[in-house]
């Protein structure tokens, strides 16, 4: 959307005035307020024991089959710490990018343990999979002879992803329409590329498919298994390929509004286990692993962005201006998306996380777009400046999706561990990383420097101010001190890209 462009309020979007129903954050209004109190705001909190639940129920819930994994899809949540956290109970990771392979090989998942799918895929990101040895899930028929190409022979176990087209219906209406999506491949080019890789030595099949997104249903994965299903007893009786493994992908979904009935895992996993003892298991296809990857599930609602009150502008609405923005959650401004608000409160206020709805606010941003705004006509307890408020479901395409508009910075991210403690686990971007990749020209560094000497003296603060927990958990290390520390990096950058300029110029003809 543009400066002018508008989208429909919370309660048009709903199709109600009224807010059916509240949600309770993980963490208390006292908890809260200490936590600001060591890390600024805005930053992203996450729930290790949420996390932890919820990675067990969906392992409880797919029990019955013996080869299950989960790949998170790390798109949803690239950090490291609550990745590990999921490795712990054995999860892959589903990958589209060399930089998410990176990531996935930095905290010791590979092999197998790695689903690569990616689509419009660059040279480099193929030669890297194969070198980790991840299971490619190929997205076109055409990317089986560029694989070879630029990446060496085909893998022995691959797969391939199935578009059917048209539109996809449950019971209670159309869920999605994969004739419109870019991603798979057509059921003839399916087959075919099945063909094309049993020649070229492949061995061990999957079949993938994506139909639908953020499904609050108990029958999409039931639904699309038995399509999946279906399909896979064709392949390997028309192509003689041994199907090892369907994989569901992701598509189900969280209740971000309050009030929607939340999606019961193991309801959906025993619909997965009728149809798989139906349709599998009398082709003779008993052995089939079932492979998901539910990161808007899976890390979802374990993530808030918390976030402290500016302003309040009261002109022909009433505004509450926010220190986060749409670089810190971008799903409201770039989908209309609905993610609920709880007022917390602040130090030595009351708590205000169950008090009556008596205000209606839109809730806003900095950015110079009139669509940063996390809520709209949302009703809320009376704010008063200086509350936090809880901005929930943020742990899956939250800060992931962030970015740096109007030079805006990315916030930390804050892990609640099981015990109460907290841990940094990213800290929050300084003006000194957004310059970074600037220092190639003159005026770039003068930039940099400029932007330096701003930190070391103190002349500009903001959340970065804690950038790292100390070793003992004692205090953390300023801005300032990171700035000087990286003076001597900066430079040596500097140098560097001088010299490849300078190689880059005189190796011209």
């Amino acid at each position: 959307m543009s400066q002018h462009d508008s989208a429909p309020s919370d309660a048009t979007a709903r199709g109600t005035s009224a807010r059916p129903a509240t949600k309770q954050p993980f963490v208390t209004k006292d908890q809260l307020v200490r936590i600001a109190e060591r890390y600024p705001t805005p930053f992203h909190l996450y729930d290790e024991a949420g996390i932890r639940r919820n990675i067990e129920a969906i392992h409880e819930a797919f029990a019955w089959n013996p080869g299950f994994r989960e790949y998170f899809a790390v798109k949803a949540n690239p950090n490291p710490s609550l990745i590990k956290i999921l490795t712990e109970y054995g999860c892959g990771l589903d990958c589209s990018s060399a930089t998410e392979l990176l990531i996935a090989d930095g905290v010791g998942v590979s092999g197998h343990g790695i689903m690569f799918s990616s689509n419009d895929t660059p040279a480099a990101d193929f030669k890297l999979a194969r070198e980790l040895g991840a299971i490619v899930n190929f997205d076109d028929i055409t990317h089986i002879p560029f694989f070879e190409e630029v990446a060496g022979t085909i893998p022995k176990t691959v797969s391939c992803r199935f578009n059917p087209g048209g539109l996809f219906r449950l019971a209670n209406g159309i869920m999605d329409n994969p004739g419109d999506s870019k991603y798979g491949m057509t059921e003839e080019q399916l087959f075919e590329a099945y063909r094309m890789l049993l020649a070229r030595g492949a061995e061990q099949f999957g079949l993938h498919a994506f139909l639908a997104s953020n499904t609050v249903t108990n029958e999409y994965y039931p639904a699309l298994a038995r399509i999946l299903f279906e399909l896979a007893v064709r392949l390997e009786r028309e192509t003689g390929a041994h199907v090892a493994f369907i994989n569901l992908s992701g598509g189900v979904g969280i209740p971000y509004e309050p009030g929607q009935e939340p999606n019961d895992i193991r309801a959906i996993g025993e619909g997965v286990r009728r149809a798989y003892e139906e349709i599998l298991v009398p082709a003779g296809m008993g052995d089939v692993a079932i492979a998901t990857e539910m990161g808007r599930f899976v890390m979802g609602p374990y993530g808030c962005l918390v976030t402290r009150v500016l302003h309040e502008k009261r002109i022909y609405k009433d505004y509450l201006g926010v220190d986060a923005c749409a670089a810190d959650l971008m799903r409201p401004a770039m989908y209309g998306a609905y993610h609920h608000v709880t007022v917390m409160g602040q130090a030595g206020g009351p708590d205000k996380s169950d008090l009556p709805a008596t205000h209606v606010y839109d809730v806003t941003g900095g950015l110079c777009e009139n669509n940063d705004k996390f809520a709209r006509d949302r009703a809320l307890p009376e704010v008063e400046i200086g509350d936090l408020l809880v901005i929930h479901d943020t742990g899956a395409h939250g800060h992931s999706m962030g970015y740096n508009y109007n030079a805006r910075l990315r916030s930390a991210e804050v892990l609640l561990h099981e015990d109460g403690t907290t841990e940094l686990i990213r800290r929050a971007e300084t003006p000194l990383d957004y310059l970074a990749t600037l220092n190639v020209t003159e005026a770039g560094r003068e930039v940099i420097a400029r932007a330096t000497r701003a930190l070391e003296t103190g002349e500009l603060a903001g959340p970065w101010d804690t950038l790292a927990d100390g070793p003992d958990g004692g205090a953390p290390q300023s801005a300032g001190a990171a700035a000087t520390a990286s003076r001597a990096t900066d430079d040596a950058a500097a140098a560097s890209a001088d010299t490849h300029q300078h190689a880059t110029t005189t190796g011209k003809e």
